[in-house]
């Protein structure tokens, strides 16, 4: 259990390298014996994470884990982010709710921009490999991360991600997180930025109810905004309460249908590249 979130990670993550369809399952569990000052000798099992939990149990203690596992999964992504700045590759985590758009702004940017920029992409749902194949499509290299009953990607799963994924200097890498407007946003994968999607068929109160999200971002992408003659959406408000949350940053307003708005997002994009002395 996954006492920072909330979700359970008793499940078995999963990556599938949809180039060579290799899956690699990943094991984390060890096996322990205790004797207790009874006596009494119990063995068992656990998640390597789960062990001071258990442990704590075992002997009357009490400790912070979300402290432990935050700690934990900063020093892997301050590894990822060593890793990217080495091979000069921009990362972006993109995030926000299901059903948002995240798959379809991806596919629409790496179509529209393969002939400028290398672009890869590690995806993250808790099941199939639907959006990945979506994105194979495009022809750019793609992993997928299946993370069972857990609630979002963390550094490790990114880390074990880039191996299988082996993206090229002088590229972008795009992680398409889990879908989820809360736990996304507590772990840092090593990215450059965080961008938050958010589409018009969901409310204009959402940097409201969802904050640290929005906080965490430097960029707010409004999708489908197509939509808006048919939906109930203020968007002035939205931005409003985005920028009230946090009042640096950045918004855009794109249709991946249309193309509308997407040229001020490609060339934010590209800018971004360009800070990195990425060639374009």
């Amino acid at each position: 259990m996954c006492v920072t979130c909330g979700c359970s990670d008793d499940a078995e993550g999963k990556i599938t390298n949809l180039q060579t369809d290799e899956i690699n399952h990943h094991h984390d569990h060890h096996t322990h014996t205790h004797t207790l000052p009874d006596g009494t000798v119990i063995t068992h099992s656990h998640h390597h994470d789960e062990a001071p939990q258990i442990h704590a149990k075992m002997h009357g203690t009490t400790i912070s884990l979300e402290q432990d596992i935050l700690a934990k999964n900063n020093l892997l992504a301050a590894q990822n982010r060593g890793w990217f700045k080495g091979r000069n590759i921009l990362a972006l985590n993109l995030m926000s709710s299901p059903g948002a758009g995240k798959t379809t702004l991806l596919t629409r940017t790496i179509n529209d921009l393969k002939q400028q920029l290398p672009i890869s992409v590690i995806e993250g749902d808790q099941e199939t490999t639907n959006d990945a194949q979506k994105i194979k499509e495009t022809g750019c290299k793609v992993v997928q991360i299946n993370t069972g009953t857990g609630c979002h990607l963390d550094a490790s799963m990114i880390e074990r991600g880039l191996q299988q994924l082996n993206p090229p200097l002088n590229s972008v890498v795009m992680i398409e997180n889990v879908g989820n407007l809360v736990c996304p946003a507590l772990f840092d994968l090593g990215e450059h930025l965080k961008v938050v999607i958010l589409s018009v068929t969901e409310g204009e109160d959402k940097p409201l109810k969802y904050p640290h999200i929005f906080r965490a971002s430097e960029m707010m992408i409004l999708t489908k905004i197509d939509l808006l003659p048919y939906v109930q959406f203020d968007v002035k408000r939205c931005i409003e309460y985005a920028k009230q949350v946090n009042p640096h940053i950045q918004v855009f307003q794109v249709s991946a249908m249309t193309g509308e708005g997407l040229d001020s997002w490609y060339k934010c994009l590209t800018e971004k590249v360009g800070d990195l002395s990425i060639p374009v």
